[in-house]
């Protein structure tokens, strides 16, 4: 099942997506009207079972949101695929690169995206959301599957100059309206193999990333084990789990967005996320 959080009729909700319309999910737990809200009600295993019996809209009709509006951590994962870590230089790292984004710079799928003003090597980054659908603390690579509510496309957008001012990159990741997230959380009933998901990222219709979830260099159940190791997560938060080689900043000359580019990020089986650089 796919799920949104959208707005229709002046008001918040959650529906199921088609690719071409949203259906509003009945039968809600009182107070929940966004998509953290329901994972926090109602169990990963449990997500398939949730009915979609309300009103209809066509796509064109709502307005989406960010798949998780409102997360109450965004963890990033840095130089986690083997041919992002070749182009970059850089020597294998023992343990994952951690870094943060915040919720209010993130945007839906359909939004433009706003360029920085303050940099001139703004660049795409195409990923796969982790969606966290339960409690997570101390939880072994064994156990990891057993939190994720689902998956959804995410364009970590950057500004490679603020990026590098330090050893520190949460500057460059956190212009407002920078994290493109979306359309759908996709739950993991509906992918087959996981490993074999393949990352595709697209700018004006040319393929610069394409890669699988199998290159990897620290899969998800590993994210997961060491993250919570650390701090501990809870239903709607969000991993974010790198970018596979193929970032505008190491072409030949670099090659950075510009405004009317369109960047789509497709994640087989999972969804496509398109935005507009303004």
């Amino acid at each position: 099942m796919k799920f949104v959080t959208f707005k229709a009729d002046g008001q918040t909700r959650i529906g199921a997506f088609d690719g071409a319309t949203v259906t509003e999910l009945t039968s809600l737990p009182a107070g929940v009207n966004d998509l953290r809200g329901l994972l926090a009600a109602v169990a990963p295993a449990d997500l398939a079972k949730v009915e979609a019996k309300g009103k209809t809209w066509d796509l064109a009709d709502v307005e989406l949101l960010p798949v998780i509006p409102n997360p109450n951590k965004i963890i990033c994962v840095g130089v986690n695929y083997r041919s992002h870590r070749e182009e970059t230089g850089q020597d294998p790292n023992l343990k994952p690169t951690i870094f943060t984004r915040f919720a209010d710079t993130q945007i839906a799928h359909g939004a433009v995206v706003t360029h920085p003003s303050a940099t001139d090597s703004f660049d795409y980054e195409g990923e796969l959301a982790v969606i966290i659908g339960r409690d997570a603390k101390n939880i072994s690579a064994a156990d990891a599957w057993s939190v994720v509510a689902g998956f959804a496309p995410y364009n970590d957008l950057t500004a490679r100059d603020w990026q590098k001012h330090s050893t520190q990159w949460i500057p460059g990741k956190n212009f407002p309206e920078t994290g493109a997230f979306g359309p759908a959380m996709v739950t993991l009933d509906e992918i087959a193999d996981v490993p074999s998901v393949e990352l595709t990222t697209r700018v004006n219709g040319d393929v610069r990333q394409n890669a699988t979830l199998a290159e990897m260099i620290f899969d998800i159940p590993a994210l997961i084990e060491y993250i919570t190791g650390f701090t501990p997560l809870a239903p709607g938060d969000v991993i974010v789990s790198g970018t596979p080689g193929g970032v505008g900043k190491f072409m030949t000359p670099p090659t950075y967005l510009k405004a009317g580019d369109v960047v789509e990020i497709e994640l087989s089986g999972v969804g496509l996320l398109v935005n507009t650089i303004g």
